[in-house]
């Protein structure tokens, strides 16, 4: 649990910027990385008074910031595996603005324990001609605990050229897989909407920071 809880942390700094989001190039995945990471971490200090007295304010960042930087459809259908070509249009778009505001809530939960990790980025490689679906290498460095190797898996827009992130495996565990193996069960006997309303009230629960449970 403490693994994934350091890939979600970094996760958000790298695929969250407060300024001048415009001018990260998301056709270069290595370069988007490393800068939305170093504006990010500044912007985490800098903020750190209004985030105490107001933690929600966590979720307007990654509204803002983060969700551009990662492909919630792509990553949604995906854990849905089988149960997609059993869901109507309707079902599967719902699914999908829940899956989004869950992810919201839980990245803003998670990044209350944002405490100065260092992060070690894997070096640039020159990307196949054609290759849509890249690995990039993360080292997440904390003196409290033992180094974490976690590979983001980015997905390529054939349209537009753009990157987007839509799974981290930490230590050889993907978190898609293990949402899809921890709501396949609910989904098959329940349905898919019945988890889709349970991640929209997930969603709507408030920002705690630690000790003010």
């Amino acid at each position: 649990m403490k693994q994934w809880i350091s890939a979600v942390i970094v996760v958000i700094c790298f695929f969250s910027s407060a300024i001048n989001a415009q001018e990260i190039d998301k056709t270069k995945p290595y370069e988007m990385m490393a800068q939305v990471s170093e504006i990010t971490f500044a912007r985490l200090k800098s903020e750190q008074s209004a985030i105490k007295t107001d933690p929600n304010i966590l979720k307007t960042v990654v509204d803002e910031e983060l969700m551009p930087y990662v492909n919630v459809k792509y990553a949604a259908y995906k854990l849905l595996g089988t149960h997609l070509k059993k869901t109507t249009p309707e079902e599967r778009a719902e699914f999908v603005t829940a899956f989004r505001d869950y992810l919201v809530s839980s990245y803003a939960q998670v990044l209350t324990l944002y405490t100065d990790q260092k992060i070690v980025l894997e070096k640039a490689k020159k990307i196949p001609e054609g290759k849509r679906i890249i690995s990039v290498r993360v080292d997440i460095l904390d003196s409290a605990r033992p180094t974490v190797k976690v590979d983001f898996k980015l997905r390529k827009n054939k349209k537009t050229g753009e990157w987007q992130a839509f799974d981290m495996v930490a230590e050889g565990v993907s978190l898609l897989s293990t949402k899809q193996s921890e709501w396949n069960g609910k989904i098959r006997k329940e349905g898919i909407s019945s988890v889709s309303a349970e991640l929209h009230s997930l969603a709507k629960q408030p920002i705690r920071l630690e000790g003010n449970k």
